[in-house]
């Protein structure tokens, strides 16, 4: 799985003259690089623990991070609706309203 692009963070962008410690690139250095699992399905996990949590300020970035490394609109669709049966209706709800926003304003 190491024939995937590089996975850079992004708030270094975000943060860096402000929290430099905060925009430190650990998480994606040490963490989305790393060949056992790609970034795909990195992106899939991200996608339904955010979900879970009810994490919807960081959804949005990961959802469109989540398409670039090749997980379809059907199938967070379908992940969102499948965590929303463990996690709870409200944070499903809201997650699936990030995502209709994010797909609906990119078409």
């Amino acid at each position: 799985m190491t024939d995937q692009p590089k996975q850079l963070g992004g708030s270094r962008k975000m943060f860096g003259d402000f929290a430099p410690k905060l925009a430190d690139d650990v998480l994606f250095e040490d963490v989305w690089n790393r060949p056992e699992l790609s970034a795909r399905d990195r992106s899939l996990i991200t996608v339904a623990v955010l979900t879970a949590r009810g994490n919807t300020e960081q959804l949005g970035s990961h959802l469109g991070r989540a398409l670039e490394n090749g997980v379809t609109q059907e199938e967070i669709i379908e992940a969102i609706t499948h965590v929303t049966l463990y996690a709870g209706w409200p944070k499903g709800m809201s997650a699936m309203g990030v995502a209709k926003q994010l797909f609906t304003d990119n078409k």
